[in-house]
């Protein structure tokens, strides 16, 4: 990206393997319009798909983490009566988004630098950890708007918070702050906002010196196992087990093991 400024969403590598997407419309609260919607989806895949990047980071820029859909847009799409675009947007954009986040071999980290409402709260769901400014906040906005809910947030938030309370913040969307979600289990932790960035870093950089392959293998047999029977998670994780098992990694930390020493993880 020749000038990242420019860019609705930037994408950054660590040498450390920590990739950084930045929602990157602070003007507009981190609003998704489709252009942005379309470069974030495909950002993530990307990240999905580095073989390079052990780690994502998703954050926002200025006071916002993501309002979720771009009203301005949808006003002018509902206007226009332009029903293809108007709901093609769920399956071609937000679908793919949740699926990426919450099933690539790797974990992610949403690092919530304000507040998250619709298809933003949805988004940082999908993420293994929400390290939250504590003046951010959740807004599950939708039902406020008379629209359901998408980007996966059926399925993530009554696994994050059980049925009942998700159906009620659902139903009666309000601003949950920082010290309440972490209450709820919406939040991971919750930081000052001057030491997010650090304290998702530091997050970041331990995940990435960790059995990357393993962690991801992990995520994924949870991820199958809500909607699959035992008989079905079993297989799965044989799976898994056979993959992690012949990674570098773990004859690594076997050998370090027999040799007492600490294992040196390269997430292959």
């Amino acid at each position: 990206m020749s000038d990242p400024a420019h860019h609705a969403v930037t994408y950054a590598v660590g040498a450390e393997g920590v990739a950084t997407i930045t929602l990157n419309r602070p003007d507009a609260m981190n609003a998704l319009d489709t252009p942005t919607k379309v470069l974030l989806r495909d950002t993530v895949r990307a990240a999905a798909d580095d073989p390079d990047v052990r780690v994502v980071v998703l954050t926002g820029t200025g006071r916002a983490f993501c309002v979720g859909q771009d009203l301005k847009e949808h006003i002018g799409l509902l206007q226009a009566n332009d029903q293809a675009a108007l709901w093609s947007t769920v399956p071609d954009h937000f679908a793919p988004i949740a699926l990426a986040l919450a099933e690539m071999p790797k974990p992610v980290i949403a690092a919530v630098n304000g507040v998250a409402a619709g298809a933003g709260a949805s988004m940082a769901f999908a993420c293994d950890f929400r390290i939250v400014a504590d003046t951010a906040g959740f807004n599950l906005a939708f039902t406020g708007i008379a629209l359901s809910c998408d980007t996966g947030i059926s399925w993530t938030l009554p696994r994050l918070i059980g049925h009942a309370k998700a159906l009620e913040l659902l139903y009666f969307p309000r601003t949950v702050p920082a010290a309440e979600s972490l209450d709820l289990g919406l939040a991971t932790s919750v930081v000052p906002a001057a030491d997010l960035q650090t304290a998702a870093a530091e997050l970041a950089a331990k995940l990435a010196a960790g059995p990357t392959v393993a962690y991801g293998a992990v995520r994924q047999s949870l991820g199958y196992s809500a909607s699959h029977t035992l008989a079905e998670a079993l297989v799965f994780e044989a799976g898994k087990m056979q993959l992690t098992g012949s990674t570098e990694d773990h004859h690594n930390a076997v050998a370090s093991f027999v040799a007492k020493q600490k294992p040196t993880f390269t997430g292959r």
